[in-house]
């Protein structure tokens, strides 16, 4: 017969529970720790209970789409609203259609109201349109000339700082010229730009690029033209440096149109420009971020662009390289405004960068919103109204009084059915709580998780689950017992056959968690994600926690002795003495040895 392997513990051994306990504590206690160490002490509640902001926003027709307002678009809008909010923290803002054109906004107080307030409603059209002219942004200034810009740098970004203007004046622009004269060369310029068409695009001929460079003299004839005469005058008299003006400029253009835009440049002065059909979009743009430029020592926002996209920007890059300030710039315009307006004095490639006057928020603002995409409609902010948490507090407080009765009620089942073995339930509930609140609380600053009404259902159903996984274990110890086994074999022999069971039931109640998570969206997560965690620390606390404490103490004789007050009473339980095989002895054949 082959000797037993000795370096292999045998299946039912005990093995080291008190190391194991160990572990869990320490598990435990440095959590708590961490929990205190962050300063987050509870864990950040949902609108419903610490009330916030609600934000009504309708839903208005895109420029040369008529009939965007639909339920595709509103959809796609609501999930692009719910992902900016959520890419700043807020995970528990609802984002939800009411009606056909409305959308509701629920953002939980202690978040980043602000933040979100400016994001939800931004539409983030990002457009890519090379420059035509540029001008100061008062109406009667006369035309900066020149109106450089810093070059790209000969990486694959591009500086988006327009900068300060140098060069020489542009012909017809005098520094002392009358409103009028100003008027007149900026009207002047518009023709001359749209006469040069200046406006490369990356699918044009060959032939036509070779035309571009040549600058064909003004004629009085361009201005005749009823668009560009109308060009001219919108372009002429707008004025940048009002809100008003800036906003309303470009309500009724389209991508493929030649429109007039503001911009500051990095002086914080406002400039006019004509520009041309965009060239990229926004939806070119794969990944965007806000980062801090070590080198400059300013925060930026870089972009890189999709396959597609990339073979248009060195397409475009590539033709305005080789044309004179100003139609060597590129203007990256968003919702209708010049963030910057960059000249490119080379073909660039997969990637560019936004410059300018960034904080660490803007940028990062700014590369959240471009990350995500531009929203189908344009919306316009109808109400903004504070909610208060005095309903959620109530059903809080309702809540939390059920839970507390729920709890009681399973502690007295638990002292008058398993007696002593109660107090390791009791303890190992106390675990888990322990652990599902530090964890919860964690979670707020980590993923920006925050507790709704439902997350609170979600964790008193979880006591039920808990408290099952111990009465399997302690029913499967009492059957070993019935069996006539002592206690610290029972205990031994009850874990895998226990230990496969509590498997299988939370796993089934992890899957449908986990389901109901992903088939679910607002508060209705918040009850997925509250029972899949405390079913994890079932598990847990269970193997921790429950076993090992279960049998360091077997080993003492309140325990191992049965006592009446136990739980594991051989008599109250039932046990019988194991069977033992008798020899029979057969009766004698010989008569003589009767």
């Amino acid at each position: 017969m082959a000797a037993p392997n000795k370096g292999r513990r045998q299946a039912g051994s005990p093995g080291r529970p008190g190391r194991t306990l160990a572990l869990f504590l320490i598990a435990m206690v440095a959590l708590t720790g961490g929990m205190f160490w962050s300063g987050h002490v509870t864990p950040r509640l949902g609108i419903d209970l610490a009330g916030g902001t609600s934000i009504t926003l309708q839903a208005k027709n895109t420029p040369g789409k008529p009939n965007a307002i639909n339920k595709t678009n509103m959809d796609t809008a609501v999930s692009i609203i719910e992902r900016r909010v959520n890419g700043l923290g807020v995970s528990e803002a609802e984002v939800q259609t009411q009606g056909d054109e409305n959308i509701i906004v629920n953002i939980p107080r202690g978040t980043n109201e602000k933040q979100a307030r400016e994001q939800v409603g931004t539409t983030a059209q990002l457009y890519f349109r090379p420059v035509l002219t540029v001008a100061a942004g008062s109406p009667t200034t006369p035309q900066p000339s020149g109106s450089g810009s810093p070059s790209a740098s000969p990486s694959s970004s591009t500086s988006a700082s327009t900068g300060d203007k140098e060069g020489d004046k542009a012909d017809g622009a005098d520094s002392t010229a009358s409103p009028k004269a100003s008027a007149t060369s900026q009207g002047r310029a518009v023709t001359d730009a749209l006469k040069a068409d200046a406006s490369p695009s990356p699918d044009a001929s060959d032939k036509s690029s070779d035309k571009k460079n040549e600058s064909p003299a003004p004629s009085a004839s361009a201005s005749s033209d009823p668009a560009t005469a109308a060009l001219e005058k919108k372009f002429t008299e707008l004025d940048c440096t009002k809100k008003t003006a800036r906003t309303e400029v470009n309500q009724s253009s389209a991508p493929k149109d030649t429109i007039v835009a503001c911009g500051q440049n990095s002086g914080g002065e406002w400039e006019k420009y004509v520009l041309g059909p965009a060239e990229l979009e926004g939806t070119d743009v794969d990944d965007a971020k806000g980062v801090l430029d070590q080198q400059r020592g300013m925060w930026i926002v870089t972009m890189d662009f999709t396959g597609a996209g990339t073979k248009k920007f060195q397409s475009i890059t590539g033709k305005l390289s080789q044309q004179q300030a100003p139609m060597n710039q590129f203007a990256i315009v968003l919702d209708g405004n010049v963030v910057s307006a960059p000249s490119v004095s080379q073909t660039l490639g997969s990637s560019a960068e936004i410059s300018g006057s960034f904080t660490q928020q803007s940028a990062q603002d700014l590369g959240n919103i471009l990350s995500y995409g531009a929203l189908p409609l344009t919306f316009q902010e109808q109400s903004v109204t504070t909610v208060t948490a005095a309903l959620g507090g109530e059903q809080l407080e309702a809540g939390l009084i059920a839970g507390a009765i729920g709890l009681v009620l399973v502690i007295i089942y638990l002292v008058a059915y398993y007696r002593g073995l109660s107090a390791i339930a009791i303890l190992s509930l106390g675990a888990s709580g322990i652990m599902t609140y530090t964890i919860m609380s964690l979670l707020g600053p980590g993923i920006g998780f925050a507790l709704n009404l439902p997350a609170v259902c979600g964790a008193i159903v979880a006591i039920g689950i808990t408290a099952d996984s111990f009465i399997v274990y302690f029913e499967r110890i009492r059957d070993e017992i019935r069996e006539g086994r002592t206690l610290r074999p029972a205990v031994e022999r009850a874990w895998p056959r226990a230990r496969r069971t509590i498997l299988v039931s939370d796993f089934v109640s992890f899957l449908a968690a986990a389901v109901l998570f992903l088939v679910t969206v607002g508060k209705v997560q918040g009850f997925a994600f509250t029972l899949g965690l405390t079913t994890l620390l079932d598990v847990v606390v269970v193997f921790f926690f429950t076993k090992p404490v279960m049998t360091l103490l077997a080993r003492t004789k309140f325990f191992s002795s049965g006592h009446p007050w136990s739980g594991l009473d051989p008599t109250r339980l039932g046990a019988k003495p194991p069977l033992r095989r008798t020899r029979r002895v057969s009766a004698p054949t010989d008569p003589k040895e009767a």
